[in-house]
């Protein structure tokens, strides 16, 4: 009998790392991408040529043809959102046929982002900074065991009894709110939208391990990142799934030994979008010319995302909780025409951040360079810093946004 293998892909720092072009450049590799976490809280943007495209729930290797694509068991899915994207992807050109979805992965229904939007709005000046697409109640529910699974779909008169129960769980919250949804119209618009999805509904378990039973390679996409995890972020300050390559394990229903390469996306600085702790963030001139020359906008909400130098510390956590076999590093180019580059290499007892500081280089980025050795002598210079710092190998350095651009 084959035995496939499973590569996962994750964000080490607090998300927007770029990993949908990670797994859009490499993704012809492999049988399978699958998302294994997240929902529609998670924009991942590939570009090749002209041509721009944002997924938040149908893996990033939608315009890689021959390539299956599976939304796991440990996602949560918002119908609504999961339709446009197939409309958008069938106006492409797309075979969603190949578009395969865990009869495990949990709904993120309609009342459960009025739900996160009052809990967010009652925490006051302690508010998390979440997306409010509900993703956070659709995992409670889930945990609480009154969830509703893409596969009750399959069985709508017990999909109805299973929503109507779960919006009643949510009453207390949902009570004297103006725009609370009606239960029979929740009831039928998720009935009605689900009628789109079900043909792509597979018995998850069955799917991934009779794929690798074959042989075939799967590569596990991770939504968010590291210092996201429910488990090992920066808590409370985290999304509502675990983003770490362990999570991979739980939301694709796979061994740990069925894993071999963890490969982490970071920045060549860092980003961050809603409250927590964030050692390296910048403000004034600096953090205004990275925003703009890297379009630090969040991809689902349009929020003007935090930026800071790249954080070592923050990294090298990452490194051991995620078990990294190699990075990926992104934007170098965003960088251009600085001074000096910072990075954060220890957090002070009075809670500031020590930067080391590195020469920078007044050159842009040649978009059509093939190896790392064409860059200029300071960046190459920095990059290599930043792989010392890390302790793994570096596979790719993105120094565009265009899929080709990328040197190794």
């Amino acid at each position: 009998m084959s035995s496939g293998k499973v590569d996962v892909v994750v964000g080490i720092q607090w998300g927007d790392e770029g990993k949908g072009r990670v797994v859009d450049l490499i993704a012809p590799e492999y049988d399978i991408v699958a998302r294994f976490g997240g929902g529609d809280n998670a924009g991942h943007s590939i570009q090749v040529g002209d041509r721009r495209l944002a997924v938040r729930i149908i893996p990033s290797g939608v315009l890689v043809p021959n390539v299956d694509l599976f939304v796991g068991g440990g996602t949560v899915v918002n119908l609504e959102t999961l339709g446009q994207e197939l409309d958008v992807l069938v106006a492409l050109g797309v075979d969603i046929g190949r578009v395969k979805i865990s009869d495990r992965a949990h709904l993120v229904l309609p009342h459960h982002a009025l739900v996160d939007r009052q809990l967010e709005r009652a925490r006051g000046s302690s508010a998390i900074g979440t997306t409010g697409r509900g993703i956070g109640p659709a995992y409670v529910d889930k945990v609480a065991r009154i969830g509703v699974t893409v596969g009750d779909l399959l069985a709508p008169d017990v999909a109805a009894v299973k929503i109507r129960a779960n919006i009643r769980a949510s009453a207390p919250v949902l009570s004297g709110l103006s725009d609370a949804p009606k239960e029979e119209d929740e009831v039928r618009q998720t009935l009605a939208l689900a009628e789109r999805i079900v043909p792509h509904v597979v018995d998850g378990v069955a799917f991934v391990h009779e794929a690798l039973e074959r042989g075939a390679r799967i590569l596990a996409e991770g939504a968010q990142a590291a210092m996201l995890d429910i488990g090992f972020g920066t808590y409370p300050y985290v999304t509502s799934s675990h983003t770490i390559a362990g999570g991979a394990c739980i939301g694709l229903g796979i061994g740990p030994r069925t894993i071999d390469r963890v490969i982490g996306v970071a920045k060549t600085y860092c980003t961050r979008v809603g409250s927590g702790p964030f050692p390296s963030e910048l403000d004034g001139p600096i953090a205004e010319r990275l925003r703009d020359r890297g379009h630090e906008y969040g991809t689902v909400t349009g929020r003007p995302r935090r930026v800071g130098w790249f954080d070592a510390v923050a990294a090298r956590y990452a490194r051991r909780v995620n078990g990294l076999t190699s990075v990926v590093l992104t934007k170098l180019d965003v960088l251009s025409g600085l001074e000096r580059v910072g990075v954060v290499t220890a957090y002070g007892s009075d809670g500031q951040a020590d930067v080391r500081w590195h020469d920078g280089w007044q050159q842009e980025l040649e978009p059509h360079s093939h190896e790392l050795g064409d860059l200029p002598v300071a960046a190459l210079t920095y990059v290599d810093f930043l792989r010392s710092s890390l302790g793994v190998p570096i596979d790719f350095v993105s120094i565009g946004p265009e899929r080709s651009a990328f040197v190794r």
